[in-house]
């Protein structure tokens, strides 16, 4: 059927005129050119939808029928332009956001929650996930930003910091070092360790384990979990302990402790990574929110530094 919104437009006008030559004037063409237009329309729907007199032109039954639907489509047609263009201007859209445990316990609920207010049009869908898995995501596109630990260095990435942390020593109440303001590394070199799954954890491990070779040893790990939450569950039974960014147990569970190093100044990076080739318009909303809260957060550190 060759019907086209300009069929439809031209139909709308004549039927709220009720007059052919008002109708052509209002839409500024020729009022033959109308006239064929509406009998084309006509064929393509084998209906009529006027009824044409000298004296008056009406709308069938069929037209008046026809003339809702039309309405409908030029406004849903309209809406989606609409749309199509703040989706483009960054507007509206959605972004699938990935983040690990140290993410979620640190600066990404206050990041999300002031951009959702400053872009109500751009829905955010997070999902949990350690570092490598998030890496997998994006390139096969079903995870538009990781919020992952860094360094990430490939080529295709591009990425922002957004936050560093300490790292503590979590150990169960009772436990020797459990009454101490502070521990060198060192002094875990005999302790059995409860950690995640290398193959899970690595950009975790990348930092941790030549943290511990310095101090003299290798961590023994006796108990693994997918997650923070499991791992400080494992402490609290008294399985061994660990060592966790400072987001994940600044205020330990009930049973914990929470222990800074003397000997650690390192800290563990939070970044967010996205591939360059991406260029949706709610992306790149996201990408200059991230770079301008970077910049404020640059600004307050230096100034907190002058004081």
């Amino acid at each position: 059927m060759r019907i086209g919104l300009r069929h439809i437009r031209y139909f709308i006008a004549v039927a709220e005129e009720l007059h052919f030559r008002r109708a052509a004037v209002r839409l500024n063409i020729a009022q033959p050119a109308l006239s064929r237009a509406i009998q084309h329309l006509e064929r393509e729907l084998q209906v009529s939808l006027f009824e044409r007199s000298n004296r008056a032109t009406l709308l069938t039954e069929a037209g008046r029928v026809f003339l809702d639907g039309c309405r409908g489509v030029l406004t849903a047609t309209e809406l989606a332009v609409e749309n199509a263009r703040q989706a483009d201007q960054g507007q509206i859209g959605s972004l699938r956001i990935g983040c690990t445990d140290f993410a979620i316990g640190g600066c990404l609920p206050d990041l999300l929650k002031t951009f959702q207010q400053e872009f109500p049009g751009i829905t955010l869908k997070p999902h949990h996930g350690v570092t490598t898995e998030q890496l997998h995501r994006l390139e096969d596109g079903t995870l538009d930003v990781g919020f992952v630990t860094g360094p990430v260095n490939l080529p295709d990435i591009a990425s922002v910091s957004v936050q560093q942390e300490h790292l503590l020593c979590i150990v169960y109440e009772g436990h020797p070092l459990a009454h101490r303001s502070s521990i060198r590394l060192e002094e875990l070199a005999a302790e059995r360790f409860v950690h995640g799954p290398a193959k899970d954890w690595e950009y975790f491990y990348y930092h941790f384990l030549p943290l511990c070779r310095r101090a003299g040893f290798m961590p023994d790990i006796v108990q693994e979990a997918y997650n923070s939450a499991a791992i400080l569950g494992l402490v609290a039974s008294r399985m061994g302990v660990t060592v966790l960014a400072e987001s994940t147990c600044r205020t330990p569970p009930p049973g914990l402790v929470s222990i800074p190093f003397e000997d650690v100044m390192e800290r563990l990076e939070t970044i967010a990574i996205w591939k360059k080739s991406s260029c949706s318009g709610a992306m790149n909303r996201f990408v200059e929110f991230l770079a301008l809260q970077q910049g404020f957060a640059a600004g307050s550190q230096a100034s907190s530094g002058k004081a």
